[in-house]
């Protein structure tokens, strides 16, 4: 039950500065492998990681568009700049790029049209807010047109009216104009216009015998 080891020997386990040295040898940096492998700073000049040669840069770009378009679809755009951080030359990406475009790996309109039809339905969002997110992704001004005029302005209204049946209880009990303000400004940070989102908010408030008033603001 007591320590029973000899005091030099307890001297030597615990020792001040024997572990450290005794595990990486003195002097050492830290991440240092006896066995003549990396440093904190890279391979040592000896070893066989620092005698490999360069990986081939077509090589990094596949693997690159290959590992984010498995994770998720991504836009030309997209898998362009994450090569371009990763150094890649700007022939070999295009090269790549082109490759994949052809085995339809890349496919922008395919993109944009998958993603004005899970926004809208997901988040209900509108056609101007749907391009904005486009453009940030790099499509290209006549695809995103393409993609948004596939809502037509019913589909778009219709998609605001249930935004505002969901959003309409919580405002019960505020003034009209508040009600107004609040419910109007929810469909235009969704990117629905000020003329589309007054008429479907007044008339669902009509609808609840509230009386809105032609001026009022929001």
């Amino acid at each position: 039950m007591f320590d029973t080891v000899e005091p030099e020997k307890r001297g030597r386990r615990g020792g001040k500065g024997s572990s450290r040295r005794g595990r990486y040898g003195s002097g050492n940096s830290r991440g240092y492998r006896s066995g003549g492998g990396w440093r904190s700073d890279g391979p040592d000049a000896g070893s066989s990681a620092a005698q490999a040669p360069p990986a081939d840069p077509e090589a990094v770009a596949r693997n690159i568009c290959l590992r984010l378009l498995t994770m998720a679809p991504k836009t030309r755009a997209q898998l362009a700049e994450a090569m371009r951080k990763r150094m890649v030359p700007d022939d070999v990406a295009e090269r790549v790029l082109d490759r994949f475009t052809e085995l339809g790996f890349i496919n922008d309109e395919a993109f944009a049209e998958a993603w004005v039809d899970s926004r809208h339905h997901g988040r209900g969002l509108a056609k101007r807010a749907l391009a904005s997110e486009l453009r940030q992704r790099g499509v290209d001004g006549d695809t995103v047109k393409e993609a948004v005029e596939r809502l037509d302005a019913d589909q778009e209204a219709e998609t605001a009216r249930r935004l505002v049946d969901r959003k309409l209880a919580s405002t019960r009990g505020l003034d009209s104009q508040v009600r107004v303000r609040r419910l109007a400004g929810m469909l235009a940070r969704k990117g629905y216009s000020a003329g589309v989102a007054y008429r479907v908010v007044r008339e669902a408030l009509e609808q609840e015998g509230v009386e809105v008033e032609d001026d009022d603001p929001f």
